[in-house]
């Protein structure tokens, strides 16, 4: 009997403590517990402290209330050109009502994805992969309102899907690969050709206003240089004016000028007539005439000066008798070559002229005569 009343007590004080354990139920924040009192549905517990009837209530289910993140596999799916794709989904969702989830369904996990599945099959079945890998956020809402409709009876709500990924088979990546290498290289080709067109229009541009600027540079060369020929034959004719030269200086500068008319580089043929020395015969007797002039007779400085300029006009005449006589000859030849080697038949030649006719007085010749 020493030995009974202390087992008693321990007995009682260990089913004392069962069953305030029983009793007793602490509930985190967001989460629910399902509580059956004799197999049948009671109450939900709310998270904080709660009471219960010790070995009558028992705590069914217990119910997360936050929201989920479920990932599920890759499903192969055919699309409407009977192409196999790969489609991997993520499922957000949360529990709004733990005793529908409880007693309305099963597992809605696997309900949920196996009604994903079906619906994803469906919405592509329906689009070619183009459109298929195009129309994401059109497939997310499509799932997204099926899916709702059907959760809300077991009290669950779907916040969100998404399409991970879509593998289309290794063939058509190639396919694709090389079609988006062949567009990219086109845009390339056209980029390129759109510079070079752009190079060009920028080169004809600059070549355009480099010649209208060296054309009007030269527009403005060519009238400075008019302007300046224009001022110096008008201070040379001022000059003339002023001086009022003589004739004999006139007649001598002319003489002076035939040699240099005749030794041209580019005179190669020139034609004499016949009349050139009756020229010459009436340049002699201007030039000795010139003595006869009023107002022009030579001053007593100039007369020891004579001789000088009557040599130098000798001169002159005899060097533009002989450029005439080697002008005439090459006429002659160029017409023989012309004619095919026959005899010209062109100009006579003309009569000889003696250079001291070219200065000698005509009234002294006929004295003479």
């Amino acid at each position: 009997m020493e030995f009974i009343l202390p087992v008693l007590l321990i007995a009682l004080a260990l089913i004392g403590v069962i069953t305030l354990a029983k009793a007793v139920r602490i509930v985190p924040q967001q989460r629910q517990d399902v509580v059956e009192r004799l197999g049948k549905y009671k109450r939900t517990l709310n998270p904080g402290l709660n009471l219960l009837v010790p070995f009558v209530d028992a705590v069914r289910t217990k119910v997360d209330m936050r929201e989920q993140v479920v990932s599920f596999e890759p499903q192969p799916v055919i699309t409407s050109d009977n192409l196999v794709v790969s489609i991997d989904t993520v499922l957000y969702f949360k529990v709004v009502d733990s005793v529908r989830a409880t007693y309305e369904i099963a597992n809605f996990l696997q309900a949920i994805e196996q009604l994903t599945v079906t619906t994803l099959r469906n919405v592509i079945g329906s689009l070619d992969l183009e459109r298929a890998l195009t129309s994401r956020d059109e497939i997310n809402r499509h799932l997204s309102g099926v899916l709702d409709e059907t959760t809300g009876r077991w009290g669950i709500k779907v916040t969100r899907v998404e399409i991970k990924a879509i593998e289309p088979p290794p063939s058509i990546r190639d396919s694709m690969e090389k079609q988006m290498r062949a567009e990219r290289d086109r845009r390339a080709a056209i980029l390129t050709a759109e510079g070079h067109k752009q190079s060009q229009i920028l080169t004809a541009e600059g070549d355009k206003q480099s010649a209208v600027l060296r054309a009007d540079g030269d527009r403005q060369a060519r009238i400075l240089q008019a302007e300046g020929q224009a001022k110096a034959i008008r201070t040379v004719f001022d000059a003339i004016h002023t001086a009022n030269p003589s004739q004999k200086v006139l007649a001598y500068q002319y003489l002076q000028a035939l040699p240099q008319i005749a030794n041209g580089t580019a005179n190669k043929v020139w034609i004499v007539p016949a009349e050139l020395t009756k020229a010459l015969e009436g340049m002699g007797g201007a030039l000795g005439g010139l003595s006869q002039m009023v107002g022009d007779s030579p001053s007593p400085q100039a007369a020891d000066d004579a001789s000088a300029v009557e040599r130098e006009a000798v001169e002159a005449a005899e060097a533009a008798a002989a450029a005439a006589a080697q002008i005439h000859d090459e006429v002659r030849v160029a017409e023989a070559q012309a004619s095919g080697g026959k005899q010209p038949q062109g100009l006579p030649a003309p009569e000889p002229v003696s250079p001291t006719s070219l200065v000698a007085d005509p009234a002294q010749e006929r004295d003479r005569a």
